[in-house]
């Protein structure tokens, strides 16, 4: 096309390249103008291979013959309206038949159904044997939209082949430019999958880490394996209490993590190796190149630099890695363990009565051999900023992560054991949401509850979060202060007696230390436990406070202040500038 080249527009440009990265050439077009961006972008590359088809119908069974004898992926481009329609027998064909056709069906802005605008109907929902995945792209505006339509049109074009394989639909949304003056095709970023039966990516020279989110409990030879990698590679293991892996080369990170005025450069990491499921523990990670190691192989890109996901057992990734088992390195092991202990130092004993001087008391007290159960966002945040014994597993409600039922998954867990000890770390609110299986019939005398009443949701009022701009004024529906008995000290108390259970309770930090050999003691006793700890959201929004600001260095107050200037946006606008 004379003076033509490709669309401005960036959603076209990404699909256009990923196409070309992932091989993919063959395409069945058919005439429109909502498809036209797409089309004329398609038609100015020498890449592809282009059929037309006036026939909707008739260009989906042609896509089906094209990709069954020639093995592989064929594309097909509509406009709007009810040509769309009429893929839906080619494409039901391809699905029994296991054949990668992707179906790019062009649409206009969705936030227009259902207002009798012409030529507007509604794929939003596709037939369950249509298609194995359907992705709505919209128009490319900003850096968020960019990440997130690349990495649903990788997630397309994998799940092409993936499992057996089969047909794929984009909705993808064009906004009628006419502008065709882009003559170079901007790279999109690729996403690769890897099986176990496919050839393995190089590991490449540089600081690796591997990053573990919540995780079912490691086998001992998942554990070697993972030791053997970091070992190999002078790797290290980024763990939360929820992590799981108690091997020799763990690291809770979160108190280094989170320092406001010192840049952790421990977090600046060539290829991080991202394994488990989500963590609450809100763990910063600057990572260059993620690989994402998990059986179901998808595309799960939580810090926005992810490479390859391997889909395979993690025990298997780790064993094909290591090629001397007998040479062990850990001097990034080592450098992480000297500034954490530097920084544990530094941690006062005169922190205010809090979850943080709390758990700093007590944290490493647990007894060996039993399961700790931790509240979400404040108390996950607070107990991860030190370490438990290596004999004991921790657990919370990462999943949903919600209030609403970390106590009975805690109760549900200690009957597994009974004869183990279970401890569970609640806020007020989430108690008392969650109180009634306290009753349960089935409670043993193994269970431990340490309830911190602070009388409202205390993470509303922590001095990170928006809700404290709103001081007192936040406690009556953001914080939901003054509730259940607001912090009576007779409720629980006769709740819990009544109920069988040995009841404990602190104001001071005195008193707490005084009851707390008791509620540690290692031996399961003749009644479940309840120590309730009254505290205040100011102090724990001041220790939180006090425990993120123990390190500084010249380059982390720079970037605190260059934050609390121009803000986060601003910050990322200054990054780019600076080619970071």
């Amino acid at each position: 096309m004379d003076g033509k080249y490709y669309s401005n527009e960036r959603s076209i440009q990404i699909l256009i390249s990923l196409l070309k990265q992932h091989g993919i050439k063959k395409c069945v077009l058919s005439p429109g103008a909502t498809n036209i961006t797409f089309v004329a972008s398609l038609q100015q590359d020498s890449y592809f291979e282009l059929y037309s088809s006036v026939d909707e119908r008739s260009a989906a069974y042609i896509a089906c013959g094209l990709a069954a004898e020639s093995g592989e992926p064929v594309v097909l481009s509509c406009t709007g309206a009810t040509a769309s329609r009429n893929y839906l027998p080619g494409l039901t064909e391809a699905y029994y038949r296991k054949l990668p056709v992707l179906a790019v069906t062009s649409t206009q802005d969705i936030t227009r159904i259902g207002h009798h605008i012409a030529q507007v109907i509604d794929r939003r929902q596709m037939q369950n044997d249509v298609a194995l995945l359907s992705e709505y792209i919209p128009a490319t505006c900003n850096d968020r939209d960019e990440w997130s339509n690349t990495v649903k049109i990788n997630r397309a074009l994998l799940e092409l082949h993936h499992r057996g394989g089969g047909p794929v639909h984009l909705n993808l949304e064009t906004t009628y430019s006419c502008d065709y003056s882009v003559r170079e095709l901007p790279k999109a970023h690729m996403i690769k999958r890897i099986c176990a039966s496919d050839e393995y990516p190089e590991l490449f020279e540089g600081r690796i880490a591997v990053f573990i989110g919540s995780h079912q409990k490691f086998t001992e030879a998942e554990t070697v394996a993972l030791d053997a990698f970091c070992g190999t590679y002078d790797a290290v293991v980024f763990c939360d209490h929820t992590s799981g892996y108690k091997g020799k080369y763990r690291v809770p990170i979160s108190i280094l993590s989170s320092q406001e005025k010192a840049y952790c450069s421990l977090i600046d990491i060539d290829l991080l190796v991202h394994i488990g499921e989500i963590s609450g523990g809100y763990i910063a990670m600057r990572p260059k190149v993620v690989w994402r190691v998990n059986p179901d192989g998808e595309l799960r890109d939580t810090y926005h630099k992810l490479t390859c996901v391997f889909e395979m057992k993690e025990q298997t990734f780790f064993e094909h890695y290591v090629n001397n088992p007998s040479t062990v390195h850990h001097t990034y092991l080592d450098t992480c363990m000297n500034e954490l202990k530097a920084t544990w130092a530094k941690v006062p004993d005169t922190l205010p009565f809090s979850n943080v001087w709390i758990a700093q008391q007590t944290a490493c007290r647990i007894p060996e051999n039993s399961v700790l159960f931790l509240g979400i966002l404040n108390t996950l945040r607070t107990w991860n900023y030190f370490d438990i014994p290596d004999t004991v597993y921790g657990y919370a409600n990462t999943g949903g992560f919600g209030i609403d039922g970390y106590i009975s998954s805690f109760i549900g867990a200690s009957l597994a054991h009974p004869d183990k000890l279970y401890f569970c770390v609640a806020g007020d609110l989430a108690f008392f949401y969650d109180m009634n299986v306290v009753g349960n019939r089935h409670v043993g005398r193994n269970i431990r509850i340490l309830l911190v009443n602070n009388g409202k949701g205390t993470e509303f009022r922590n001095y990170i979060h928006s809700g404290s701009a709103f001081g007192e004024e936040a406690d009556k529906f953001i914080a939901a202060g003054g509730h259940y008995g607001n912090k009576s000290h007779c409720l629980v108390k006769h709740y819990a007696e009544d109920l069988g259970y040995e009841y404990l309770s602190a104001d001071s930090k005195e008193e707490y230390l005084k009851n707390l050999e008791r509620f540690l003691t290692p031996d399961v006793t003749e009644h479940p436990m309840l120590f309730e700890v009254f505290t205040d959201n100011e102090n724990e929004s001041e220790a939180i406070r006090i425990i993120n600001n123990l390190n500084v260095s010249a380059t982390g107050v720079l970037k605190n202040t260059v934050k609390s200037i121009v803000g986060e946006r601003g910050k990322e606008v200054i990054k780019k500038m600076l080619g970071k």
